[in-house]
């Protein structure tokens, strides 16, 4: 408990963009999260005002870390699950829990537990040998093989196309899961907050778009997604949060089919496919994540615009005018673009920021989010 303040104190494992915007958040519940950062020019280290340095591998950093803490959460999946455990055996309120956690951490134990409650789920298998992903494949090639552990954004999954690929994936030595390639209409997204008392909270369903296996684009809400779908997508959610015990937000990314929806993912933090509700929803996810983890009521996530669109800035080429003279540019060019930028070193490809727009015209609003997004990757 902050005894200034007489607030609890929440920390988040991980100096990330997503602890950087849930600390922003923080600072309109009267707090300043405390962050457990790696290093100091971190994102979130470079805002927050609280920020021990030291790494989530580290038990003895956690367990310092924690002793400031009334609750503890984090902004990625990576902390090890034993390390977690221990400090839930001392005592340390943590949310989510190592053993919701483990099924975004681990693909393996996720995929059966899903299957286990009955959840759309691609075909799958866990493999150690070329031979079995032969036969799981059955010469429908290629197929989708994915680290059971610690893969992101594109990495840790692999597009496998013959009995050659398989061998030399299988050699690296990583531990897989392999799953039929899904012949999808589109991604999307239903993310829910769920509180210690077992109060939910949907946000609409929203369209990702991915290139080369990351998030370029969130479309709120899903053009297009008839309303059934909408609420089947928005109550399996729901369920898979209550059925794990998730506390906080659980993201379900899905595949659309033509026969319906498929679990693709779950992540048990902020997510990217969130990051409009900040100017998008009444409540941003950021708030009703700490909303759940302090077991607050939760905020309203109605729409605050009939279309909302976030377009990731990934770093580009070196070169060209400034960040600063693009910013310039943009917010002359148009005054409603809402940026938010990491403190983020710039390298191709990184996600160093996003555009948030929002109208009621989809194809004006995801006009503009691309050509802000792209203004400042390129400065073109």
């Amino acid at each position: 408990m902050d005894t200034r303040t007489g607030l609890p104190v929440v920390g988040m494992v991980g100096g990330g963009q997503l602890a950087r915007m849930t600390h922003q958040a923080a600072i309109s519940l009267g707090q300043s999260l405390r962050v457990l950062s790696e290093k100091p020019d971190d994102s979130a280290a470079l805002v927050a005002a609280d920020v021990p340095i030291g790494t989530h591998t580290d038990l003895a950093a956690l367990r310092e870390f924690a002793k400031g803490c009334d609750a503890v959460t984090f902004d990625h999946e990576h902390v090890p699950t034993g390390h977690i455990e221990a400090l839930e055996a001392e005592g340390v309120k943590i949310f989510p829990g190592s053993k919701a956690l483990v099924f975004a951490q681990d693909k393996g134990m996720m995929r059966e537990r899903l299957a286990e409650l009955g959840a759309p789920v691609p075909r799958w298998r866990r493999v150690s040998t070329a031979e079995e992903m032969e036969t799981f494949a059955d010469g429908a090639w290629p197929i989708v093989a994915k680290a059971t552990r610690g893969g992101y954004d594109g990495r840790g999954v692999w597009m496998v196309g013959d009995r050659e690929a398989a061998a030399d994936l299988v050699s690296t030595g990583i531990s897989l899961i392999v799953e039929e390639k899904v012949p999808l209409r589109r991604e999307l997204a239903a993310l829910v907050a769920r509180s210690p008392f077992g109060q939910v909270a949907a946000y609409p369903v929203v369209e990702t778009v991915q290139r080369d296996g990351i998030c370029v684009e969130v479309i709120a809400p899903a053009p297009g997604l008839p309303e059934e779908r909408a609420l089947e997508a928005q109550q399996l959610a729901i369920d898979l949060a209550n059925a794990l015990g998730v506390v906080g937000l659980l993201a379900v990314e899905l595949f659309e089919t033509d026969s319906g929806i498929v679990v693709n993912e779950l992540a048990m933090r902020p997510h990217n496919s969130g990051h409009w509700t900040i100017e998008g929803a009444r409540t941003s996810q950021f708030e009703q994540h700490l909303r759940a983890v302090l077991d607050y009521p939760m905020g309203s996530t109605a729409l605050t615009a009939p279309v909302v669109v976030m377009a990731n800035v990934l770093g580009g080429e070196p070169g060209g005018i400034s960040i600063d003279e693009r910013l310039h540019h943009l917010f002359a060019a148009d005054p409603g673009a809402r940026v938010h930028l990491y403190g983020k070193q710039v390298r191709p490809g990184r996600k160093i920021g996003h555009v948030t727009v929002l109208g009621d015209d989809l194809t004006s609003v995801r006009g503009r989010a691309a050509r802000a997004a792209k203004w400042l990757q390129e400065g073109v």
